[in-house]
């Protein structure tokens, strides 16, 4: 009889508390999801461009983020961060629409930079897209 008892809680408890197997972040099985400009920042610029966007020189040159008038353009930012360039990894099949443009309005406002033009659907245009063949 307690033995059916202690099943039955066992078994009420296990359906009324909610799983975290297939959810992001502590606890679950997926990566936590970055989705706002610094957190997507944190998780795929921060490592070479640094915490303070000044980049860095070492095994290789990261420019600065910080102060930077290219920054200025929508355009710019975006088809750079999209593309590539130099050792800079393209992010268009990495990054979603929302994250990219979360990031480019995220470096146009901080770090000294002071542009304060959104960032248009067309500017992320390119995002969210397997990469092109070549």
């Amino acid at each position: 009889m307690i033995r059916r008892l202690l099943t039955g809680l066992a078994v009420a408890a296990a359906l009324t508390t909610p799983s975290l197997a297939d959810e992001p972040g502590p606890g679950g099985t997926k990566p936590p999801v970055a989705r706002t400009g610094p957190e997507v920042y944190k998780t795929f610029c921060q490592a070479c461009h640094m915490a303070d966007a000044k980049g860095a020189v070492g095994a290789g040159a990261f420019p600065s983020l910080a102060n930077n008038p290219r920054l200025g353009t929508t355009a710019y930012a975006s088809y750079i961060i999209a593309n590539g360039k130099g050792g800079m990894p393209w992010f268009r099949d990495t990054l979603s629409k929302d994250q990219a443009r979360e990031l480019i309005s995220y470096l146009r406002t901080h770090f000294g930079n002071d542009f304060k033009d959104p960032v248009t659907a067309d500017d992320v245009a390119a995002f969210g897209q397997p990469p092109s063949r070549r």
